[in-house]
């Protein structure tokens, strides 16, 4: 990030690690599976994770436009910490959006609530700033057809019902904590315009990427896992098939 120019993106939609991979375990296409997403993943205790999002979030706000916005994702494990170090960075929170998963699985344990949400945050660069909202494209959208939760016609709230990753989103391989690519469209769609600089700094598979491309967006990712990168390729090669095919009558 730090090869960006200053002020350079207009959004940038961050998904970073959970800090959840502690030994548990969940229950995965309907039996038990341990929580390990990767040693990427794993918490190094509650000061060290907290000045690694406060460096990553300060490093972003460097590389946003005066107007620009950042979306962030998390659970409980993350993202108040997150929150927290937006506020420290200058941030001014704009939004809270809960993302109810409807097909969430089930607890195993039986010892606590089952865990069916998360939690994203929206922020502006500046408290004094005018950032991007495509309110029509939010009330008018089709976005009831997906969401059970969104009334036709009327104003976007801020619980969207949208379901984990369908099975076709992973057909080119998995990614531990991928996002359905209908949670980025809609996040692109209120926050964006087209030719702006949509920013991933933990791109993963690249379901932002995917989201920004296909609307017109101009997209810059970073990603470590070599895995993940390759998974990116396979994903925008077919994006760009799609794209280039001729549509049917």
């Amino acid at each position: 990030m730090e090869e960006l120019p200053e002020g350079s993106v207009d959004l940038v939609f961050a998904d970073p690690p959970y800090n959840l991979s502690n030994g548990g375990f969940t229950c995965h296409a309907g039996r038990r599976a341990p929580v390990h997403k990767g040693d990427w993943d794993v918490s190094r205790g509650a000061e060290q994770d907290f000045a690694f999002h406060r460096a990553w979030i300060t490093a972003c706000r460097r590389v946003l436009k005066e107007d620009g916005t950042i979306w962030i994702s998390g659970t409980y494990h993350s993202i108040y910490a997150c929150g927290y170090a937006l506020q420290l960075a200058g941030f001014h929170i704009l939004n809270d959006i809960c993302w109810f998963k409807p097909n969430a699985p089930p607890n195993l344990s039986g010892r606590y609530f089952t865990a069916s949400h998360e939690t994203l945050i929206w922020a502006r660069k500046n408290a004094e700033g005018k950032h991007t909202f495509n309110y029509e494209a939010m009330k008018c959208g089709n976005w009831h057809e997906a969401d059970r939760l969104k009334r036709e016609g009327k104003q976007m709230r801020s619980v969207w019902s949208i379901p984990t990753p369908r099975p076709g989103e992973k057909a080119h391989g998995r990614h531990p904590t991928q996002k359905p690519l209908l949670l980025l469209h809609r996040i692109i769609s209120a926050c964006t315009t087209e030719d702006d600089y949509v920013l991933d700094p933990f791109a993963g598979s690249s379901t932002t990427g995917l989201a920004a491309c296909s609307m017109n967006r101009r997209f810059i990712g970073i990603e470590c896992e070599q895995e993940y990168l390759d998974l990116s390729i396979r994903r925008f090669e077919e994006l760009q098939r799609s794209m280039q095919s001729p549509s049917e009558d």
